[in-house]
């Protein structure tokens, strides 16, 4: 009962907090939040897979698919993004598709799934970059403008805080996805070939088919994401969408966070955006990849240290305790 009044109160202050006075900083806090929602949903996108043993190095893919699908249908021909993102989930769908069937039914696992996806990853890299004359190339891509500062079908909106609860409901909806993942008979499932393919498929768990749900489920997810990144942000760039480096950065905030705990994913974004943005507060353009530098060393640190992340051996921590002084 505890846990829900904390929940509930936690939830009140979020959908408080726009209104709450911060002097001059309102939109800079807004923003900074919006980023934390937006990549931590993206993070549990990710480790719905991730917490499983599929380890992907190239959702920069689905993620990239999805913003440029709904940016190039939004600019060239004028389709709403509302249907644009049903065609990009569509899309991201297809290739998790083409990328899962031969790679599980040819036993692909472990390091050499994760060259796979990071291969899958730098491929629509380079697509993006060649495709220049539609895509913009390296120099990316500016959202056309709907003309107005409030346009629902254009989902373009001068005023941050409508973003701020719109990521905040689809971080609340990554929440409940991963719950129900976690309440299912899929998770079990995952477990049991997470831990031996050759021993779960002995009695009767359809490999294939179990991991090609989880990795279609994380893509299509991972899509929305882009869009969304992409409406916010009226800007679309390769280096930032797509590729090796984005992967690493969601890769590195979950693992940092916990992937297999809840909120795992949102300490490690809540983490890494906070370190980001004071260097860059701190340092300006002086110390150009420092953030990365200090990702990476922190990466190895808890790796070795905190192989479930912080909020994940935390949790262990109090549960721990919670066990030892519980009462015969």
């Amino acid at each position: 009962m505890s846990g829900r009044l904390l929940a509930g109160a936690v939830l009140a202050f979020l959908l408080a907090l726009p209104f709450v006075p911060m002097g001059g900083t309102r939109q800079y806090v807004l923003h900074v939040v919006i980023q934390i929602f937006l990549w931590s949903f993206i993070g549990q996108a990710w480790s719905l897979m991730g917490r499983f043993g599929l380890v992907s190095l190239g959702h920069g893919a689905f993620l990239g698919v999805g913003a440029y699908t709904t940016t190039l249908l939004w600019n060239f021909y004028s389709l709403t993004p509302w249907i644009g993102m049903l065609l990009a989930v569509a899309v991201a769908v297809g290739i998790a598709v083409v990328l899962g069937i031969p790679s599980f039914r040819f036993r692909v696992v472990g390091h050499y799934f994760a060259l796979v996806t990071l291969a899958v990853g730098e491929v629509i890299r380079l697509l993006i970059i060649a495709e220049r004359d539609w895509t913009g190339g390296s120099l990316g891509l500016t959202l056309k403008t709907a003309g107005s500062d409030w346009s629902v079908l254009a989902i373009q909106f001068a005023d941050k805080r409508v973003f701020y609860y719109a990521s905040l409901a689809v971080f609340l909806a990554g929440l409940w996805i991963w719950d129900r993942v976690d309440r299912s008979m899929a998770r079990s499932g995952l477990e049991a070939i997470g831990e031996d393919e050759t021993a779960a498929a002995s009695v009767g768990i359809h490999v294939t088919r179990f991991k090609l749900g989880i990795t279609v489920l994380s893509a299509a997810l991972t899509a929305v994401g882009g869009v969304l990144y992409a409406q916010y942000f009226s800007y679309v760039n390769p280096d930032t969408l797509s590729g090796i480096g984005v992967s690493l950065k969601i890769v590195f905030a979950v693992v940092l966070g916990g992937m297999y705990s809840l909120l795992g994913p949102l300490v490690g974004t809540a983490l890494t955006t906070a370190l980001s943005e004071g260097l860059r507060i701190a340092f300006g353009l002086k110390l150009l990849g420092m953030a990365e530098t200090i990702y990476g060393l922190l990466l190895i640190i808890f790796i070795i240290f905190l192989p479930s992340g912080i909020y994940g051996s935390l949790h262990q921590l109090l549960r721990r305790r919670a066990t030892k002084t519980a009462p015969a």
